[in-house]
């Protein structure tokens, strides 16, 4: 379970740039971070590690392309970036 999350301004500028436009994904988007917080390992997320570059970062989906990159510190995670995989990657 995640107490907290913080959000880094790169993840604050992605989202209203890339999110925020579209209603329906921004309620998605809204509805992932609740599911998330309570269950960060629930299958509908696809919670993985990254590998590579990204290395010591996680992701999770929102949609079949859209992704949240974070990272976790106990019962903290920090939001670094959002958007489609290309985008994010």
């Amino acid at each position: 379970m995640i107490d907290r999350i913080v959000l880094h301004p790169k993840f604050t500028r992605s989202y209203r740039k890339r999110i925020a436009p579209d209603k329906q994904l921004s309620l998605r988007t809204r509805q992932r971070i609740e599911l998330f917080k309570h269950n960060p390992s629930h299958p509908i997320l696809r919670n993985h590690p990254l590998q590579g570059e990204k290395g010591g970062f996680r992701s999770f989906s929102i949609t079949g392309d859209v992704r949240i990159i974070y990272k976790i510190e106990g019962t903290i995670a920090t939001f670094f970036d959002i958007g489609t995989h290309n985008q994010v990657y």
